[in-house]
């Protein structure tokens, strides 16, 4: 990767790949443009250069290859929510930040951040959904893990129908599930080979620090701790820390694992490709009992849909849409809002029908579609 001071940085400079602040947190996704408040944030954080593999871009490309699909995220709407989420993303940067420098952060601070995205996820529930599976194209860094991680447990959690104290526990555990992390060596964090027998072992001590800073440094409930502590133990008790298994490991915790293999899944890393959704979704319902508890699956799978929101679907009728949302009682027959016509024609200001899967009983997805097949798909009208 080129390494680029932040000195040279300015508003509007876009990059035709992702730009990254480290190995693992990204700055801004490929084709995004970097705002003041990025570098403002740069120099809040004290950071003298970024990297990235692109090359600088001067001028908007005169088609981007999903431009249709990003219409989705250019709404007022959507844009408040972007914004909103950026806005509470820095602030968990700052948080993380003084975590790893082993300075004080206080729960009431984490409680602040936890309560935003809560009435956040209240009033666009769909939008923030949208957002952190497709509206980030595929790039997550260790903030947007945490705080994905806490939308997608807190929706499971709904669903479970807990009480709203639970609820925040959840979502706070959630967020701070992997905070251990920044107390392991960046060499072993940020390898992208095989980790040695030693590496393996420090690495599988993260939720041991994140119990400690959740519980110890931050002064939050045992339960949220826990929740940190045992997110990475498996149903079949072939887990880490302790092997603990099916229903010895806390209810929270159960419920993390699942929301954060497929946040991993569906969001690129450095080293790897993103899955979409529709597959990350089938190859967590493949788990046959070994790492999830089933309950929650099922929760998960009625919560999210086998076609999550934002997914790119082919309609039997030759009609391409993204979905809209979710049908619980019914997980493959979402709402899809149309966005290429059977004739290849692409819906320009977004004004597609919306089609309620669930109603339109001789109608059914013939597959999903990887939004990066999408380039020229369509034709203007």
């Amino acid at each position: 990767m080129k390494t680029i001071k932040v000195s040279d940085l300015r508003p509007g400079l876009r990059f035709d790949k992702p730009v990254y602040v480290d190995d693992e947190n990204l700055l801004v996704p490929e084709n995004v443009e970097i705002r003041q408040r990025d570098i403002d944030r740069l120099h809040k954080w004290q950071v003298q250069a970024v990297r990235t593999e692109g090359k600088p871009l001067k001028e908007l490309p005169s088609t981007n290859k999903n431009s249709f699909l990003q219409k989705a995220f250019s709404t007022p709407t959507q844009q408040a929510v972007i914004d909103a989420y950026s806005s509470l993303a820095s602030e968990m940067q700052d948080v993380f930040e003084r975590v790893r420098a082993n300075t004080n952060v206080k729960a009431v601070e984490v409680d602040a951040i936890v309560d935003r995205l809560l009435k956040l996820l209240t009033q666009r529930r769909n939008e923030v959904i949208q957002l952190i599976l497709y509206g980030l194209q595929g790039e997550s860094g260790f903030i947007e893990n945490a705080m994905n991680c806490a939308v997608l447990a807190t929706l499971v959690g709904q669903n479970l129908n807990m009480v709203q104290h639970k609820l925040i526990q959840l979502a706070t555990g959630a967020l701070l599930h992997d905070v251990g992390m920044l107390r392991i060596p960046q060499a072993v964090r940020a390898k992208t080979g095989e980790l040695t027998p030693d590496e393996v072992r420090i690495m599988q001590e993260h939720p041991l620090h994140s119990y400690r800073i959740i519980t110890k440094e931050m002064k939050f409930a045992e339960e949220i701790g826990v929740a940190a502590y045992q997110h990475q133990e498996r149903w079949d008790g072939q887990g880490y820390p302790r092997q603990l298994s099916g229903r010895n490991i806390a209810p929270m915790a159960r419920i993390i694992a699942v929301v954060d293999a497929f946040e991993a899944m569906v969001s690129k890393r450095p080293y790897r490709s993103s899955m979409i959704g529709y597959a990350a979704m089938r190859t967590i319902l493949g788990d046959n009992g070994r790492r999830f508890d089933p309950d929650i699956l099922r929760i998960f799978i009625r919560t999210m849909g086998i076609y999550p929101i934002g997914s790119v679907v082919l309609l039997k009728d030759g009609r391409i849409g993204r979905v809209v949302d979710v049908n619980g009682s019914a997980p493959v027959r979402p709402h899809v809002k149309i966005m290429i016509d059977p004739t290849g024609r692409e819906y320009q200001r977004d004004e597609g029908d919306v089609v309620n899967l669930a109603e339109e009983k001789d109608l059914f997805i013939a597959r999903a579609v990887d939004p990066k097949e999408l380039g020229g798909a369509g034709r203007k009208p």
